[in-house]
């Protein structure tokens, strides 16, 4: 359990770093599509988190995949409204 939790913690500091990166070139850019990604990193990164105080975790939950419907939704609704935008 040691290792698992070592490395769903690399999981965890690198998602929450992209979320970072994200949010810096949003900054920059004012794009609504970095902001997304900046949030959709940022949820997965918290998600992870939770994941690794469960009691007995199951990656197949549907809480699981809930949360992580709702970042990949956040992603597709900010290309859809940047394509149509254009």
């Amino acid at each position: 359990m040691i290792i698992e939790s070592f490395l769903l913690g690399i999981i965890v500091a690198t998602s929450l770093t992209a979320g970072m990166f994200f949010l810096k070139f949003w900054r920059a850019t004012r794009d609504p599509l970095f902001l997304a990604f900046s949030l959709a990193f940022t949820i997965e990164g918290l998600n992870r988190t939770a994941f690794l105080f469960v009691d007995h975790p199951n990656e197949g939950s549907p809480g699981i995949y809930t949360v992580r419907l709702l970042a990949f939704l956040l992603i597709l609704t900010a290309i859809v409204w940047k394509n149509r935008r254009a």
